[in-house]
């Protein structure tokens, strides 16, 4: 019995090992020459793996792409997280947060994935079914502000989709800039203006609420 788990664990981990290394591969070419330039065979050959190793774990070029893509989206999702866990007052955490997506998407590798290949790579419903997790965590980031006191309870789903949905545009104008930074620093002013207009203050976080409503 200890004999045959010993296999069984050695062959997930080659399992594991072929996947991580087609997806590595795959992340680069797409960086280096896009996703409709980079071919099969390619990703095979810097990977070190046979077509028929890549056909055993993906169908296509488009499901490793969406293996890449939802990647890139979990780091997303890990730098919002750690920017709004970096503040004690939730409503700083949930600006923190759209700041730190927002300045991510500047990194030139997550620009040319997750902005300019993903949308020609993948159809509308394949990116919003993997971005559900970022959404989510928006929503949740906004029941927390609600359950401390910092914004008036309302209902959460509308706000999220507003939200969530402005700062995927500012993400998209972005990547469409010739003047990152600027378009950067603009947006961020009027994140900031949205943000408070929330919770009626001037600026935003709860931990001056009282303050900013004697």
């Amino acid at each position: 019995m200890t004999s045959r788990t010993k296999v069984r664990l050695s062959q997930q981990e080659r399992t594991r090992a072929t996947t991580a290394a087609l997806v590595a591969a795959a992340r680069e070419l797409f960086i280096c020459d896009g996703y409709s330039v980079t071919s099969l065979d390619a990703i095979c050959t810097k990977a070190g793996v046979t077509r028929g190793a890549f056909y055993h774990h993906f169908s296509n070029k488009e499901h490793i792409f969406r293996e890449v893509y939802a990647a890139d989206q979990k780091q997303l999702a890990t730098v919002v997280r750690r920017a709004f866990q970096a503040e004690r007052d939730p409503w700083d955490g949930m600006a923190a947060g759209c700041r730190a997506l927002l300045e991510a998407s500047l990194e030139p590798a997550v620009r040319k994935i997750t902005l300019i290949e993903a949308p020609g790579a993948l159809d509308w419903s394949s990116m919003r079914n993997i971005q559900a997790g970022c959404k989510e965590q928006m929503r949740r980031g906004l029941e927390i502000a609600i359950e401390a006191g910092c914004i008036p309870n309302r209902p959460l789903n509308p706000l999220t989709s507003l939200l969530y949905g402005g700062i995927c545009e500012i993400a998209l104008d972005l990547a469409d800039s010739t003047d990152q930074r600027a378009v950067l620093e603009a947006s961020l002013t009027e994140l900031d203006q949205v943000l408070a207009g929330v919770v009626g203050r001037h600026t935003p976080g709860c931990a001056h609420k009282d303050q900013a409503e004697s």
